[in-house]
C-alpha cells in the first residue's frame, strides 16, 4: 500500500510537471537515434528506407503525446526509443494511431512486485510490466531490464514492451478482455474467441509451443500470441497458421509480415 501511494504521488508530480513545462516538440529525428534503432530493433532494421522514415515519424508522434520517465535511475535515449518502438510495432500497419488511454510510462530499473516495489531483497519481484487501473489509469509501468531483454533476442517470442502495448490496445474499448474492438470487427469476434479458446486449451494441455502464460486468460493469450507473432512470424505461420492469419488481419500486416 505504501508503494502504491508513493507511486501515485509520483505520477501526480510527473503530470503537473508535464502540464506546466514548456512544450518542445521534436520535429527532426536525430541521426544517432536512427543508429540506435538499427542496432537494437530488428523490426526497424528490416524495413525499407521509406518505411523507416514512417516509423520515425510515429515515434516522434508518440513522444509528443506520452510522457516517459524513469524511477531511481537516469533515463537514456535508448530507454525512450525502445518504449516508443514497442508502441509503434503493433500498430504500424495502421495509417494513424494514437494511444488515447495512455499519458505516462514509468520505467523501473528491474522487475517489481504488485505493490510497485523493487528492492533487491524482495523475492516477489516478478512483474516485468503492467498497464495501470484505478489511481494508475492511463499509466504504464515497465521494467527496464525486461524492456531491453525483449529486443535482445528476436527468436525467443518474448517482448515485454509489445506485450504491454497490446494490453493497452485491448483496453481502448474500456475492458482488457482479449477482444480488442479496435482490431477485430464484430463479425469476427465469435470466430476469434473460438480460436483462442482452442489455442488456450492446447497450451494448458502442454500441446502448444505458445508459452504457458498465454493460457491464463483471453487477455494474456492475446498479448502472448502477439509477442510470438511479431518476434517469430515465420514459426507462427508454420505451427499456428489460423492464428497467424487472424493476427495478421487484425494488425493490418498484409505487406509487412511474410
Amino acid at each position: 500500500m505504501v508503494f502504491t501511494i508513493s507511486i501515485f504521488l509520483l505520477l501526480i508530480a510527473f503530470a503537473i510537471y508535464a502540464f506546466t513545462r514548456k512544450k518542445q516538440k521534436i520535429t527532426t529525428f536525430p541521426s544517432h537515434w536512427h543508429t540506435l534503432l538499427l542496432e537494437h530493433v530488428d523490426f526497424y532494421k528490416e524495413l525499407s528506407v521509406e518505411e523507416q522514415n514512417r516509423f520515425k515519424k510515429r515515434i516522434l508522434t508518440f513522444f509528443s503525446e506520452v510522457y516517459i520517465e524513469s524511477v531511481d535511475f537516469e533515463i537514456e535515449p535508448l530507454d525512450k526509443l525502445l518504449t516508443a518502438a514497442s508502441s509503434v510495432i503493433p500498430v504500424f500497419g495502421f495509417n494513424e494511431w494514437h494511444y488515447t488511454n495512455l499519458s505516462t510510462v514509468l520505467i523501473y530499473p528491474d522487475h517489481f512486485n504488485k505493490d510497485l516495489g523493487f528492492a533487491q531483497t524482495d523475492k516477489k519481484r516478478n512483474i516485468a510490466g503492467m498497464v495501470g487501473n484505478g489511481p494508475l489509469e492511463k499509466q504504464m509501468i515497465l521494467s527496464r531490464k525486461a524492456l531491453y531483454d525483449g529486443f535482445k533476442i528476436k527468436s525467443d517470442a518474448y517482448n515485454t514492451g509489445i506485450h504491454e502495448f497490446v494490453h493497452l490496445i485491448d483496453k481502448i474499448d474500456g475492458i482488457t478482455d482479449g477482444v480488442p474492438e479496435a482490431l477485430i470487427q464484430r463479425p469476427y469476434v465469435i470466430p476469434w474467441l473460438k480460436l483462442i479458446h482452442k489455442e488456450m486449451e492446447a497450451i494448458n494441455d502442454n500441446k502448444s509451443d505458445i508459452r504457458n502464460y498465454g493460457g491464463t486468460n483471453e487477455a494474456e493469450f492475446l498479448a502472448v500470441a502477439s509477442e510470438y507473432f511479431f518476434e517469430k512470424p515465420d514459426a507462427m505461420k508454420k505451427k499456428h497458421p489460423e492464428l497467424y492469419q487472424m493476427l495478421k488481419d487484425c494488425f493490418h500486416y498484409k505487406h509487412l509480415v511474410k
